[in-house]
């Protein structure tokens, strides 16, 4: 979606201007700004800890011109990014929190329990599985086009340029039905 833009990694640390080198340890933090989200790279000697306005982050490596680059995102900071975004009345955030729930329901760590309508909406009431709480994701009724788009700019934030490659790992391509309906208030 061309209103949901993130700059892809630069290649250097955001907060002394070094550039990374192969095999380089280093930490990505997302923060929340007034012109929407922003993907910071900070060098592990430069790091004292995520922002006030971190939405999420993580830490990574430089991978080596040999290998092919793994990607790989802790499930931890998909289940943390999604609890962030809960609660927003912004669409594109509520987009982005819904496309998060398909993945998380994939890995099994979010279950589907039924769906209510809320204001003319169609609310998914779902349960973590680590810690049975319990969470409303609004369907924002997205085409496999959209969220596709909003897949691949997950991959982008978390896991950098080569994403694309695992987006097959970490996104649905269609959006399920879910197992059963009923109505509620």
């Amino acid at each position: 979606m061309a209103d949901f833009e993130i700059s892809r990694p630069a290649g250097k640390c955001s907060l002394s201007g070094r550039g990374f080198n192969e095999g380089e340890a280093f930490y990505t933090v997302l923060v929340e700004t007034a012109s929407g989200f922003e993907r910071r790279d900070v060098a592990e000697e430069c790091w004292t800890g995520p922002p006030e306005n971190a939405v999420c982050h993580f830490k990574a490596r430089v991978p080596k011109k040999t290998e092919r680059r793994k990607v790989f995102v802790d499930d931890e900071v998909l289940v943390e990014f999604f609890l962030r975004l809960g609660g927003t009345e912004e669409p594109l955030k509520q987009r982005f929190r819904f496309v998060l729930a398909l993945m998380l329901m994939r890995k099994r760590l979010l279950k589907y329990e039924q769906t209510l309508r809320a204001e003319g909406a169609e609310v998914w009431r779902m349960r973590l599985t680590k810690d049975k709480s319990v969470h409303e994701v609004r369907n924002p009724e997205l085409n496999e086009v959209q969220i596709q788009e909003l897949s691949a700019e997950l991959s982008t934030i978390l896991a950098g340029p080569s994403a694309s490659d695992a987006i097959d790992h970490a996104s649905v391509s269609t959006v399920p039905d879910p197992p059963e309906r009923t109505e509620g208030d």
